[in-house]
């Protein structure tokens, strides 16, 4: 699979993700019961296969990127400080949301206070990488680059999509196959996409 596919193909499922994870913190603004499941699913998901295989990988693509575009050594040394403090913000979220699932009294506000931040958080890194990064790694990565990139996390399946669909987040891919009807993701201005490299879901 191309990487910049897969790349995208990433960040297409991480935005419906945050998505669903608004809409149910939204819930609670409305007055509303959300769904605790379904967003320590979605938590689960961005803190344990996002922070463990998706940075990582990324994290190597940037160091080997910075020394290709000496340019980008600013942005890319932000976008792996970033990681952590997404990582710290989506571990915060996931505290909060446990406490209100097993009863504890806390404010309605906390959770969408920590749920804003951590999709802002996320939104902006997202964009930051495919507006300022994608482009260039496209362009200067090698071929040993990206296998580098690739084995610098576990070979790990993605637990939402394909042979390695995990059964727990049955209910978080059906919300996130309504999320892509309703609502579909495009890249239209991405340079990503102006270059010829779109993503589809099976990655081709």
């Amino acid at each position: 699979m191309n990487p910049i596919k897969a790349w995208l193909e990433e960040h297409a499922y991480f935005d419906r993700l945050l998505t669903v994870l608004l809409e149910e913190a939204d819930a609670l603004n409305a007055g509303d019961m959300p769904s605790y499941e379904l967003l320590l699913d979605v938590i689960s998901y961005l803190r344990d296969y996002s922070d463990q295989v998706h940075h990582p990988r990324e994290d190597e693509a940037f160091r080997r990127l910075a020394s290709h575009s000496p340019e980008l050594r600013p942005t890319l040394a932000r976008l792996h400080q970033e990681h952590r403090v997404i990582a710290e913000s989506g571990e915060r979220l996931r505290e909060r949301v446990e406490e209100a699932a097993a009863g504890a009294v806390m404010p309605r506000a906390a959770i969408q206070s920590a749920a804003a931040t951590f999709v802002v958080y996320y939104r902006n890194h997202i964009a930051t990488e495919e507006n300022e990064v994608l482009p260039a790694a496209a362009r200067e990565l090698s071929e040993e680059d990206w296998a580098a990139a690739r084995n610098a996390a576990p070979s790990l399946g993605n637990p939402l999509v394909g042979e390695s669909a995990n059964e727990r987040f049955r209910n978080l891919r059906r919300r996130i196959a309504a999320e892509a009807v309703s609502v579909p993701r495009t890249h239209q201005g991405s340079p990503a996409t102006s270059r010829g490299l779109s993503w589809r879901p099976d990655g081709s």
